[in-house]
């Protein structure tokens, strides 16, 4: 329910359309992220090291080479062969008929039909560096975002130490009360009970640091098990709110693999079309050949050959309809890529907006509120106004707002990432800010 209420507070924070026409379209913005040192050394050894980047460098160089070879004349062919009058004798130099030939034969295809077939693959090839260009924006993302994820593991890890503390102190108030006749044994158990459990959150998130360490070694190929020394926290990053700037529609339209791809298969198809329409020009070829009569004078041929489009009804013109169709399929490829890259990018700074105001509210008083609620409960609880219970639920609230915080102020970098990147994945009230707000509410971790 309170997940609920999250995912609706978002689309109420969040600017409303107008009813008017989109105006003008803003210039495309510089779009590169703050990084520091120990970042910057994690992405460039992703890049060199990421197979999946150098798979689409290799089929890029693959569709270079397939340029001159679409380009490239037939092979031609030469054949030799001999006459003879009779089975009884070579007849060669006797009879006029008779005779040792060397044929040769070129194909040529109607001008202007190599050209297209080769412009059609370099098309590919164009296709292919879009590819890489994908490549390349989701490895940096995927250091980007696992980076994140370890800063917020980490400091999940401070976290339960903090608690750990807190509720250290809680059983040391409730051991005294207790001792003094003040406070029931239920409640040092109680107290025990709580600090045993945040034991085993802290175990956990032991791991959970170290699971995001490997995953980060993982995309550089380095030892899944080799330490990273991190010294950055998610609040030494640069403020949220200061890197708004970093959205733009016209950018992301600009900077999009899949949309430009989309766009040159229009271009491929218009090529293929012209093509197909070239398909009722015949391809000449051209022989040429010499009959050796031994002693007799030699004999010559010139040939000169092309196929009848007699079937254009059944082949060349069905292949120019369908040319013309996949061309109109491919505009609306294209027309439908960049709607979602307009529709991912708003959805991104719509979610961004929404989550800068939720950080407003923790930053304006929120968190110093939900601390001094938890240090108020204690002091209640040492002079008898307030159970045990008020004070595990202030202490784990206090907590988890702060957990809820450091989530909200990660999913904002995330989306910042997510727009760098120009991904097309749909974005929504981060899953984790709504589990945590939950928590928080309930007094759990």
């Amino acid at each position: 329910m309170l997940a609920g209420t999250l995912a609706a507070s978002v689309l109420f924070l969040a600017p409303t359309s107008r009813a008017e026409g989109p105006g003008p379209l803003p210039a495309p913005l510089p779009t590169a992220l703050p990084t520091d040192p120990l970042l910057a050394r994690l992405i460039d050894e992703s890049l060199r090291a990421r197979p999946e980047l150098a798979s689409a460098e290799s089929l890029v160089r693959a569709e270079r080479e397939r340029i001159p070879q679409a380009g490239a004349l037939p092979d031609p062919m030469f054949q030799i062969g001999i006459q003879n009058d009779g089975f009884t004798s070579i007849e060669i130099g006797r009879q006029g008929t008779s005779f040792v030939s060397f044929m040769a034969q070129q194909t040529f295809p109607w001008p202007g039909k190599r050209d297209l077939r080769a412009e059609l693959v370099a098309i590919g090839a164009v296709v292919a560096k879009a590819q890489v260009t994908r490549a390349r924006l989701s490895a940096e993302a995927d250091v980007r975002r696992a980076y994140i994820d370890l800063l917020l593991a980490r400091e999940h890890l401070e976290l339960h130490g903090r608690l750990d503390g807190l509720l250290g102190h809680s059983a040391e108030v409730a051991r005294i009360l207790y001792e003094t006749g003040k406070a029931p044994q239920s409640d040092v158990l109680r107290a025990e009970l709580e600090l045993l459990r945040n034991k085993q959150r802290h175990l956990a998130y032991m791991g959970i640091v170290r699971a995001r360490e490997q995953s980060l070694n993982r995309l550089r190929n380095r030892p899944l098990d080799e330490p990273i020394a991190v010294n950055t926290k998610l609040s030494d990053l640069p403020a949220p709110s200061s890197l708004e700037g970093q959205f733009s529609t016209a950018r992301a339209l600009g900077k999009s693999p899949e949309l430009e791809a989309a766009r040159l298969e229009i271009a491929r198809t218009g090529k293929a079309v012209s093509l197909a329409g070239k398909g009722y020009y015949p391809d000449l070829t051209v022989g040429a050949g010499l009959m050796v009569r031994g002693q007799l004078p030699p004999m010559w041929a010139v040939t000169l050959g092309a196929p009848v489009p007699v079937f254009s009804g059944d082949k060349q013109s069905r292949a120019v309809v369908e040319g013309r169709a996949r061309e109109e399929a491919a505009r609306k490829t294209a027309a439908a890529f960049e709607q979602v890259v307009r529709l991912r990018s708003a959805e991104r700074h719509t979610t961004f907006v929404a989550l800068l105001r939720i950080l407003d509210v923790y930053a304006r008083g929120l968190l110093t509120q939900s601390e001094a609620t938890a240090e108020s409960t204690l002091t209640q609880y040492k002079v008898g106004r307030v159970p045990l219970a008020a004070v595990l639920e202030a202490s784990t609230g206090s907590v988890a707002d702060t957990r809820a915080y450091l989530e909200a102020l990660a999913a904002a970098h995330r989306i910042l990432i997510s727009e760098a990147e120009v991904s097309l994945s749909e974005t929504t009230a981060p899953g984790d800010v709504r589990g945590t707000t939950a928590a928080a509410s309930t007094g759990g971790m």
